[in-house]
């Protein structure tokens, strides 16, 4: 088989991070056409897009639009927390994903679990925005001692019977800790893999990116996944050591061997024509080259 006819029978599900992932809101830099390239890389009928993220619906579609983004198929929100279908601009939600990810609460909602962590001084709520059914969000300042924190918390969910996930990660530019309480398999690891299964991918069609510490559970599982050039040392160290079990499964971009730096969009690509070498013929018609 040529290798037109293989691109021809490919497929793959992308799914990405977007904040210091596709959105070049780091401090490091961006290659000038990188997020083209990875615009026109998604438009292939081969390509299923989906965007795995912190954001909430709202805030999704405004990085579309000031980042000039391409319109994802599917689109993972909340920290896992909602699935949706995208079809002509109109986004749909999955229903059967809230029910999967119902039963870990035990009957307990948003308010119930706000009213048992409300004494924690720690603790201050994010925007109403932020929240919805099965997200809980608060901000943690970054002096405080936040693993200390996470077991208190935990233990308190224990107690109730309460199967949570607790998330934690840093707002770099705005220099504040972020504390996610979730269902237990509300997480992105979780949703995409219910994805998969939902719409029949098997693992070797599946690529995934991120650059930060909420991404760790996807970037170390079997899942094939890629750390843009652009994390920091931290979570780059902490992803090798969490991931030694399986380490070809972890790719982490440098921009070496290609034309670009590794960072962002960039990285996505190259991590791209490391798991699928099928595309990297589609990608170095467009300018990334990415080897032989």
């Amino acid at each position: 088989m040529n290798s037109k006819s293989k691109l021809f029978e490919a497929r793959l599900l992308l799914c990405t991070d977007m904040d210091r992932t596709i959105i070049p809101n780091g401090s490091q830099a961006e290659d000038f056409l990188a997020r083209k390239q990875f615009s026109d890389f998604c438009s292939l009928p081969q390509v299923t897009l989906v965007y795995v993220t912190g954001r909430h619906q709202a805030m999704v579609k405004d990085a579309i639009r000031d980042y000039n983004l391409p319109m994802p198929n599917y689109a993972i929100t909340d920290v896992g927390t909602m699935v949706y279908r995208i079809d002509e601009q109109e986004w749909h939600e999955s229903k059967e994903w809230k029910n999967e990810i119902a039963m870990d609460w035990n009957g307990n909602d948003h308010s119930r679990i706000k009213d048992l962590l409300a004494d924690i001084t720690d603790l201050n709520l994010q925007e109403e925005d932020k929240q919805n059914i099965h997200k809980l969000s608060y901000y943690v300042a970054l002096h405080s001692d936040h693993q200390n924190l996470l077991s208190i918390i935990e233990k308190r969910l224990q107690a109730r019977n309460i199967s949570a996930s607790l998330i934690w990660s840093i707002d770099e530019p705005k220099a504040i800790g972020l504390l996610d309480v979730l269902p237990k398999n509300a997480t992105k690891l979780h949703a995409i893999e219910f994805l998969r299964r939902q719409l029949n991918y098997s693992l070797n069609e599946v690529v995934f990116a991120g650059d930060s510490g909420n991404d760790l559970p996807v970037l170390t599982s079997t899942i094939p996944s890629v750390l843009v050039g652009n994390a920091t040392s931290e979570v780059r160290e902490m992803a090798q050591n969490m991931a030694k079990s399986h380490l070809t499964s972890l790719f982490l971009a440098t921009g070496k061997n290609t034309t670009m730096n590794g960072n962002y969009a960039a990285g996505v690509l190259e991590g791209v024509c490391h798991f699928s070498p099928v595309f990297r013929q589609p990608l170095i018609d467009s300018g990334f080259y990415c080897g032989k």
